[in-house]
């Protein structure tokens, strides 16, 4: 048996990665209701979570997060769902993913860390609540 996908389900699986990055989240919802793995991830590494929260889009990163996402999952550079959420300054992902338990020092860089570098005061206060 092969481990190599059919044309067809890599074509799926692009729409899916395309539908987290476009922030279709109701769409893409519907598709993981359906059967679709929550925390299916591309080439390199990025889960649909990830690619939600590094596209700026709260609505689907929350949608994927009710849905039993795996926040705490790393792409292949590392990198983190709120690191992402961090770097592109989105206050709603970063609370939503600090809701479901998501941990501001998991990942590498963490997004306490890309905070820091970034120099986003904004984003560390939320990291690190008084």
């Amino acid at each position: 048996m092969s481990d190599e996908l059919d044309p067809e389900t890599l074509e799926f699986a692009h729409r899916m990665f395309d539908l987290a990055r476009d922030g279709a989240g109701a769409e893409l919802a519907g598709y993981v209701d359906a059967g679709l793995p929550v925390n299916l991830t591309n080439e390199k590494g990025d889960s649909l979570l990830i690619l939600a929260a590094y596209h700026a889009h709260p609505d689907t990163v929350v949608a994927l997060l009710s849905r039993g996402a795996d926040h705490s999952r790393a792409n292949d550079r590392g990198q983190t769902a709120l690191a992402a959420a961090v770097f592109r300054k989105n206050s709603e992902a970063v609370r939503a993913l600090l809701d479901a338990g998501a941990d501001p020092h998991g990942g590498s860089p963490s997004a306490v860390e890309t905070a820091e570098f970034f120099d986003l005061p904004e984003m560390l206060a939320l990291l690190r609540p008084s």
